[in-house]
Formats: structure tokens, C-alpha cells, sequence
């Protein structure tokens, strides 16, 4: 009987990925489909939207922690007068709505977000059956057509090896043009993130962020490898969205981006996926996406 159950939870995490399943299963599933006429038209929002939301965000979490960034500033002068401009903006706003000094404090990466972005998302048991791990709304309001969360992972392109960090794995994202990103955080998929991150460090400067491998998340938004597929009861309300980070992203800010590619010799833009929403979503939802993507 325990065989059983493990062959059939194996089953449930690879059925997806098993081509004669799909083929099957995929008529079934119209409600779980989405649509588009051709891959370069795979975009909710534009690209210098995503780039902008993360921008901002990643700003907001930097200054929020700007005493630990001194040996990155010293660095970087410019980019370090640039930021105590905007510390000095926010301090100034901070005192106009406190009465005394002694009440600023520095806020936790969900409060950062909730102040910069309008809302906080965060995992918590899920509202279906047997769906075990989920993401929430769990403060605040999403608008129809933002970045509500992003897919963290090892990147893999196509003729990289994958097949052991695979085993057992369903956190494993297959994007249009063939590369897989692997959000897994345990087990082997944890161990090549760290190893891979840690190689690209240079320096003071992280090039990637390891802490969604950890409950303690200094991105907030790294969460994405827990939302649900939609279902008949709970249709989506978010959906993926592949972004390719740009070259001149601003590298003091490339700490709270959770992907890192598993070659370091690749020349090309580190694939991130977000998740965007299809409409508004009020506190207290949780977000169900569309696992299977159609190019007609």
C-alpha cells in the first residue's frame, strides 16, 4: 500500500510533463488552457512594465536595508548618492507621519512591499484539496496587469543536464522557447541553486538571491513555484509571463532576483517568469494559474 501511494504521487508530479498524458488530457482541460496566436505574443504587460515593477521594488527593499549595503557603495560612489537622495526623500516622509524619531524602524520584506507595491503575498496551506502549499493575497489589493509574483529557480537551457535535479521534482517550469527553470528548494535542485549563485558572486556583489530556499525571504515575490493550477472550482487569475532581465539592470539590485543560469559561461540575459494578474484580486485570495500555455 505504501508503494502505491509513493508510485501514485510520482505519477501526480510527472503527469504533466508525460506527452501522451497531455495529449489526452489537454481537450479536457479548456478551461485550463490559455491561448496565444504565437510565442512572441506571450506578454499580459509589456516587458518595460515587469522591468519598472521590479525596479521599484527592489529599490524600495535595497534602501529599506541600506546599512547593510556599505560594502557595495563603497563601490559604486554615484549609484550611492543617488540612493541617499531617496533615504533622505523617505526619511523626510517618515517624519512627517511620525511625531518623534525614535518610532522609524526598519520594515520587515512584506511591509516594504505592501508600502511600494499596494499589497503582500505570502505561502499558506491551500484552499484546495489535497493542493497542499499556496500563495495569497495576504494584505492589500492587486490591479488587473501587475507582476504579483516571480518563478525563482536554476535556469536550464535545453541541452543542459537536468534529469537527476528532475527526479520526483513538479517545480520544474518548461518556458515557450524550451528552457526550464527548476524552483524546487530542496534536495539536489537547493544544492545546485547555492553552488551556482555562490559562483557567480563577484565580490561584495550577489548575483542572484538565495533566500527564497529559506522562510526568511528578503524578495517577498519569490513565492511563484507555489501557485496552484487552476481547476473548474477556481479559475485563473494569474498567468506566466517570460521576462528576459536587461543588461543594464542596475547590479546593486541584482540580490533580490531568485534566478541564476546553471551555465556561467552562456552570453545571454538571465530568464526570469513572473506571474502577472488577469484581473483584480482583493486580499484574502489565493492565486491560480494556467499550467498549460497553447501557441495556435
Amino acid at each position: 500500500a505504501a508503494m502505491l501511494r509513493e508510485l501514485r504521487r510520482l505519477w501526480g508530479s510527472y503527469k504533466y510533463r508525460f506527452v501522451p498524458w497531455l495529449a489526452l488530457n489537454l481537450r479536457r482541460q479548456r478551461r485550463t488552457l490559455r491561448y496565444v496566436p504565437e510565442s512572441s505574443q506571450d506578454k499580459i504587460i509589456a516587458d518595460e512594465d515587469v522591468f519598472e515593477t521590479l525596479l521599484k521594488a527592489f529599490k524600495a527593499l535595497f534602501i529599506n536595508d541600506f546599512s547593510r549595503q556599505a560594502d557595495i557603495l563603497a563601490l559604486l560612489p554615484e549609484v550611492k548618492c543617488q540612493y541617499l537622495e531617496l533615504l533622505t526623500v523617505e526619511q523626510k516622509l517618515s517624519e512627517a507621519n511620525s511625531c518623534t524619531r525614535q518610532d522609524q524602524h526598519v520594515f520587515s520584506p512584506e511591509e516594504v512591499l505592501f508600502n511600494t507595491l499596494g499589497f503582500t503575498v505570502s505561502r499558506d496551506r491551500s484552499s484546495l484539496v489535497s493542493a497542499g502549499t499556496g500563495v495569497f493575497v495576504t494584505k492589500g489589493f492587486v490591479p488587473k496587469g501587475t507582476v504579483v509574483s516571480m518563478y525563482p529557480g536554476t535556469v536550464y537551457r535545453k541541452h543542459e543536464p537536468i534529469f537527476f535535479q528532475s527526479l520526483g521534482n513538479p517545480f520544474i517550469f518548461r518556458c515557450i522557447d524550451g528552457v526550464l527553470i527548476d524552483g524546487n528548494d530542496k534536495g539536489l535542485s537547493r544544492s545546485v541553486y547555492r553552488s551556482c549563485s555562490r559562483r557567480d558572486q563577484f565580490g561584495p556583489f550577489q548575483m542572484s538571491d538565495e533566500s527564497w530556499l529559506t522562510a526568511a525571504l528578503k524578495n517577498p515575490l519569490a513565492v511563484g513555484q507555489y501557485v496552484n493550477n487552476c481547476s473548474h472550482e477556481k479559475a485563473a487569475n494569474v498567468c506566466y509571463q517570460e521576462f528576459d532581465v536587461p543588461g543594464h539592470f542596475p547590479v546593486e539590485l541584482k540580490q533580490y532576483l531568485p534566478n541564476i543560469v546553471y551555465s556561467h559561461d552562456i552570453e545571454s540575459h538571465l530568464r526570469c517568469v513572473v506571474l502577472v494578474t488577469l484581473r483584480d484580486i482583493k486580499q484574502g485570495e489565493e492565486l491560480f494559474s494556467n499550467y498549460y500555455t497553447v501557441v495556435s
